[in-house]
């Protein structure tokens, strides 16, 4: 039985309905990020599990008891958000200590856990220190210790690491990834950003419109995208139609070029996709596995590869290859589809 459950979930702000039948599990010790472009409801979903909003309709179980109506203060989740909402008056020792006075803990105990926290993120020596006084990436760890102090049932991270610059951001999702390993905690991540959430996930929640479009784990999201939308968002750039042939794993073109994909799906009439990095691209006239006749329209130089965009027959193709060989706007080439990363939708 899943520890957290969203139930046909329906939420909104007045009459603009954002989740729609929303149906949403994570287990015991994952970690699940819920990834998506601005305004399709990883956002609300969060809020909603944490209690700052209300479904319309549907459940939200947790641990087996009904909490849609559970208020905010009687739920035992711990919060990080993107602002880190320290409070500014508090040295790091105060604002860490602030969920356990809360719950009444002796003065001792509070000194004893506060402290072992703060050795947990790398912070012992900086309780006396105020926020405004601390580096974005050290506030932020104060935001996590004050959210793990209290052990919470659930943590809830909403775009942690947004605004701290690329080096820090890499440094800290792996601290996160660390945390949850050594805590075995519960945790729900909303990120933008594919490759944060890719690099700390058990699973993935992509997204659209206010509907999980496929959750499973990043490796499998990433090589075996079920839609179009997320072929797409992890980085499929190519696209074509087939129909199947008699012949088990061969399918036609729109141009009537037949087609070896290793990959066989029930079915007739398919969206094939297959990433830029994953076409070979030759001169002209030369035969390969696959081939598609086309000519360069535009050359890019990004710095370890070249980027060709390339008019065919069945559509326009963008394809991503080393220097070894270079290629102009005009030039008449080859491309060969490699048949094992070609994915039927």
């Amino acid at each position: 039985m899943a520890l957290l459950e969203l139930q046909n979930i329906t939420a909104g702000y007045d009459k603009n309905v954002i989740l729609k039948d929303l149906d949403f599990q994570v287990e015991k010790g994952e970690l699940v990020s819920l990834l998506g472009s601005s305004g399709c409801g990883k956002t609300t979903t969060l809020r909603l599990i944490a209690g700052f909003s209300s479904p319309m309709a549907g459940k939200f179980i947790f641990n087996g008891k009904d909490y849609t109506q559970v208020p905010l203060n009687k739920r035992n989740f711990g919060f990080v958000f993107q602002s880190y909402a320290l409070f500014p008056h508090m040295t790091v020792f105060d604002n860490v200590a602030f969920g356990l006075k809360m719950r009444k803990m002796g003065k001792d105990q509070i000194q004893k856990e506060v402290m072992e926290m703060l050795k947990t993120v790398d912070l012992k020596g900086f309780e006396d220190r105020f926020p405004k006084e601390m580096s974005g990436g050290q506030r932020q760890r104060v935001a996590l210790a004050r959210a793990l102090v209290i052990k919470p049932d659930l943590l809830l991270l909403d775009e942690p690491l947004s605004n701290l610059d690329a080096k820090l951001r890499v440094k800290m999702r792996v601290e996160i990834r660390r945390l949850q390993q050594k805590f075995g905690f519960t945790a729900i991540y909303v990120t933008h950003d594919q490759e944060e959430c890719f690099a700390i996930s058990d699973k993935v929640a992509i997204m659209n419109h206010g509907v999980i479009e496929q959750m499973d784990a990043p490796s499998v999201i990433y090589n075996h995208p079920k839609t179009e939308f997320i072929a797409r968002f992890v980085g499929f750039e190519n696209f074509l139609d087939l129909k199947k042939t008699e012949t088990k794993g061969i399918y036609v073109a729109s141009n009537g070029s037949r087609i070896q994909v290793e990959n066989d799906k029930e079915g007739d009439s398919f969206k094939a996709c297959i990433r830029p990095e994953d076409i070979q691209i030759v001169p002209g006239g030369l035969q390969l596995p696959n081939p598609l006749e086309g000519e360069i329209m535009v050359s890019t130089f990004l710095g370890k590869r070249n980027q060709y965009n390339i008019r065919t027959e069945v559509g326009e193709f963008e394809v991503s290859t080393d220097q070894e060989s270079v290629y102009k706007s005009g030039d008449q080439v080859t491309l060969s589809l490699t048949p094992n990363k070609i994915i039927l939708l």
